[in-house]
């Protein structure tokens, strides 16, 4: 893959079709015909201290017309846990083990931009706080997740 963010990180539109799009599918993971997919969450780059993402607000909203937090919550699950997958390396996997999230403003439009920042990358749990802005930069939610990094058996 091409390097076009000057920082030395693939973005997914440098692969070619069929090509894993970032470090997370080059493990052997996809998000193809995933929750992930279904939400429209884009995956802009994934590393084991950080991960970004954008999700359309379209789509994933409650009655209200505003963004569901659920939705929120669900970005930024799979941002944290993206990047503790890549923390845990080939032959282990991380799982969620826990997940808060505080919903500071509604969105009724546009996209929702999440940055998952890693708090503590350790032997057997690994903890990100994920932001989640809306697209004038006003934070949407704030998340917490702590995963579990276990040997596959």
């Amino acid at each position: 893959m091409t390097d076009t963010t000057g920082e030395g990180v693939p973005t997914a539109a440098d692969a070619p079709e069929g090509a894993a799009r970032h470090d997370y599918e080059a493990l052997g993971f996809t998000t193809r015909g995933t929750l992930i997919e279904r939400m429209g969450i884009e995956v802009e780059e994934v590393a084991a201290d950080r991960a970004a993402a954008r999700m359309p607000v379209a789509g994933n909203t409650q009655p209200a017309g505003l963004l569901h937090g659920g939705a929120s919550v669900v970005l930024a699950e799979t941002l944290g846990s993206m990047a503790a997958q890549l923390h845990a390396g080939r032959g282990r996997a991380a799982v969620g083990i826990e997940v808060s999230a505080t919903h500071h403003r509604g969105v009724r439009e546009g996209w929702v931009r999440a940055q998952a920042r890693a708090l503590h990358l350790g032997r057997t749990t690994a903890s990100y706080e994920i932001v989640v802005s809306d697209d004038a930069g006003r934070r949407v939610c704030t998340a917490r997740l702590t995963c579990m990094v276990l040997d596959r058996g």
